[in-house]
């Protein structure tokens, strides 16, 4: 089974429901169909794929359409990737946005609240996502074992974002007309953690595929073992207890099976870069994708996974090293913030060229900036042209093949990729290490370093391995994660060198309340399930 194409997201009546938090599910699923022909079997491929199809698209209905019931928001702002992304690098020292759309601006300076809209709409989108597979394994459960396993691992995943964003959250199963419960963070992680220990082995065998191969587009056994080594990764924050061991093992264990690095640049074009651009299901670079989010720009619009990471960051003077394969989507908002350009130029001489120019500078493949009249730092927020342009994502495609559209976009969005597993080992061998790599955490990173044509070294301590992490993930929605586990996000350590511009507020950047590690539970769910607590702070 393909997901290429998520045609027929869902059946009739199979879920007509209002979700928020699971609190407020205010309609009976086992509704009398106003149209006498409409059938009430459910169609288990469809309501499978929709428990995909929630990450890559925000609706039934094309770009704009909006499954989450968010009036704050238009359809396309609601989207998975969209929302994880702003939460997750917009707050953080990787990137900035000149728009003034609501809650933007609380992103950049970490001045977010309980009723931030883009927050809620990240929120009822992971639920909205819980409850399509709740009502799978309601109505589904037994039909296939593989798909069972396979919703079952992607339910724990959408936890395992409520997990790490709001902590302390509602918690059910399956389908209920009464007010979940709220679970505590060191609770929720034990049971992510046995979920996909349980359903791992049941689920696809692993395999690099193209996305012409039957299963691509769906979680195989590494995207479980990649998710526990993520999970074991941030014990430390999640529970008080580090699990240092474990986060190595199971990143080895997607190390050393079939999705390997993409090495093999083509056309001028980096190893690297094709990993983001319009044919990466097809040019090869998909065998590192663990887990892909399908796009094609004919089948699958949307406005909120691979186009808004590209459109959102371009102008049209960028389009100087290679069509961007996009036809007038130059979104000019998101940007770098100085402190990540300044990790592939630390002494602040990033000069002002175009993208390719600035790779070959940098001597890495990663530093896909573009200076050309732009200003280092993010001065004036609200000007694009403050903070280079990242042209990391783009649609061209490598082989130099014509895109299926150019409104939307064919690439797909590696969600999982094998890279990570390689960051994740070296860092946890460093932590067992009095916090410098062995031999075999350095080769990880060494690997990496390798491919992006840069130089290497005999070993890394924590602080270089966090600087590497940025150089190899930056703008994957990693970076917010990463810097708390650090202890350097929000606490007692935030400020000083820790701080980044506009952090807090300031242009020079401020320590941030510790409370800020987490986001606030939406006060619109506070209203509707009177069993929640709002995290601390808030």
């Amino acid at each position: 089974m393909n997901l290429r194409y998520f045609k027929n997201l869902i059946p009739v009546a199979a879920v007509a429901f209002a979700v928020a938090g699971l609190s407020s599910c205010t309609k009976d699923l086992d509704v009398t169909p106003i149209d006498p022909s409409s059938t009430m079997t459910p169609s288990e491929p469809e309501l499978f794929t929709k428990c995909y199809a929630t990450m890559a698209l925000s609706g039934n209905y094309g770009g704009d359409s909006n499954d989450c019931d968010i009036d704050r928001l238009d359809g396309g702002t609601t989207g998975f990737v969209r929302q994880m992304w702003n939460a997750n690098e917009l707050t953080t020292d990787e990137a900035i946005c000149a728009w003034g759309d609501p809650g933007i601006p609380e992103f950049n300076y970490n001045n977010w609240g309980s009723s931030h809209p883009m927050l809620e709409g990240f929120y009822n989108r992971l639920y909205t996502s819980i409850a399509y597979c709740n009502h799978y394994l309601d109505v589904c459960n037994g039909i296939d074992a593989t798909r069972t396993a396979e919703v079952r691992f992607l339910r724990a995943m959408y936890y395992y974002f409520l997990m790490d964003c709001f902590g302390n959250v509602p918690f059910a199963t399956e389908l209920m007309s009464t007010s979940p419960q709220q679970i505590q963070r060191a609770d929720l992680f034990n049971w992510i953690e046995s979920e996909l220990l349980e359903v791992k082995d049941q689920m696809q065998t692993p395999v690099a595929r193209t996305s012409k191969s039957d299963g691509y587009g769906r979680a195989d056994q590494d995207a479980a073992n990649l998710l526990l080594a993520r999970l074991y990764l941030n014990a430390a924050v999640y529970t008080g207890s580090a699990r240092w061991a474990e986060a190595k093992e199971y990143a080895e264990k997607v190390i050393n099976g079939p999705h390997k690095l993409w090495t093999n640049g083509t056309n001028g074009w980096s190893a690297y870069q094709m990993l983001f651009m319009g044919d990466n299901g097809e040019n090869g670079s998909s065998i590192e994708a663990v887990l892909p989010l399908l796009g094609d720009g004919l089948n699958t619009t949307s406005y909120g996974s691979a186009m808004f990471l590209m459109c959102s960051a371009w102008k049209d003077d960028m389009d100087v090293d290679g069509d961007f394969g996009l036809v007038g989507k130059f979104w000019a908002g998101n940007r770098a913030r100085r402190q990540l350009v300044e990790k592939f130029f630390p002494n602040g001489d990033a000069p002002n060229v175009t993208i390719r120019e600035m790779a070959i500078v940098a001597g890495d493949a990663r530093a896909l900036f573009f200076g050309v009249d732009r200003t280092l730092s993010a001065n004036t927020p609200s000007e694009f042209a403050t903070g280079f342009s990242v042209g990391k994502y783009r649609n061209t495609y490598s082989t130099g093949a014509t895109p299926r559209s150019t409104a939307f976009p064919d690439a797909d969005y590696f969600l999982m990729r094998s890279a990570e597993a390689y960051l994740i080992a070296a860092e946890a061998d460093a932590r067992q290490n009095n916090g410098t790599t062995t031999a075999t955490g350095a080769q990880y990173i060494n690997a990496l370093r390798s491919r992006a044509g840069t130089t290497t070294v005999s070993s890394y301590t924590l602080k270089q391995i966090l600087d590497e992490r940025s150089r190899e993930l930056y703008w994957e929605g990693f970076r917010r994660t990463d810097l708390i586990r650090y202890g350097i996000y929000a606490g007692d350590n935030s400020g000083g060198e820790n701080a980044w511009e506009w952090k807090g507020g300031s242009e020079n950047g401020a320590s941030l309340p510790a409370y800020r590690n987490l986001f606030a539970i939406p006060s619109s769910d506070l209203t509707a399930n009177p069993n929640l607590k709002q995290n601390e702070g808030y």
